[in-house]
């Protein structure tokens, strides 16, 4: 079997557990993947809209994790951890995301950073243990419009960045 063939079948495989979220953002993708990676960056716009989220640890490195408190607009919070397994700057980000350590619900998200002419073309490729725990996060959670939020807020604040370094020239 090809490696082509091999990658086929790996993504037939795990298709009905899938949420693929693709974004066009006006910026570098130095300066996204800096964004998405960097504490600093992460408060301003990660979550989607109305929420806020608040860093209780950060350690960007693989087996590094990140552990914080999502606010949602009804004051509702959320405790939320992220482990990193992958990092290959400034192109691609893997993760494991769940509520805390050991979550049996946590789910693995791939990040591509590609290069769009000036811009950065995000794919962010969510794959959950179950069909049933992606239809729950779809249906109860609205993952695909929150997702979307979240991203969307991405391309907000770093288009707020270019301007700022265009002005500071």
């Amino acid at each position: 079997m090809s490696n082509t063939d091999r990658a086929a079948t790996a993504q037939t495989a795990t298709s009905d557990r899938e949420i693929v979220i693709t974004r066009r953002i006006d910026a570098p993708r130095e300066m996204v993947f800096e964004a998405f990676t960097e504490v600093r960056h992460l408060s301003h716009w990660w979550g989607p809209e109305g929420f806020t989220a608040t860093t209780q640890e950060f350690e960007f490195r693989p087996g590094g994790e990140w552990v914080f408190m999502m606010r949602g607009p009804d004051g509702t919070d959320y405790t939320e951890w992220i482990s990193w397994t992958s990092i290959v700057a400034p192109a691609r980000l893997t993760l494991r995301h769940g509520a805390f350590r050991g979550d049996p619900d946590t789910f693995e998200s791939v990040l591509a950073f590609e290069p769009d002419d000036e811009a950065t073309r995000l794919d962010m490729r969510t794959v959950f243990p179950t069909r049933e725990s992606r239809d729950e996060a779809v249906e109860r959670y609205h993952a695909v419009e929150a997702g979307g939020q979240t991203l969307e807020k991405l391309a907000a604040y770093v288009a707020k960045r270019v301007r700022q370094e265009a002005g500071q020239r």
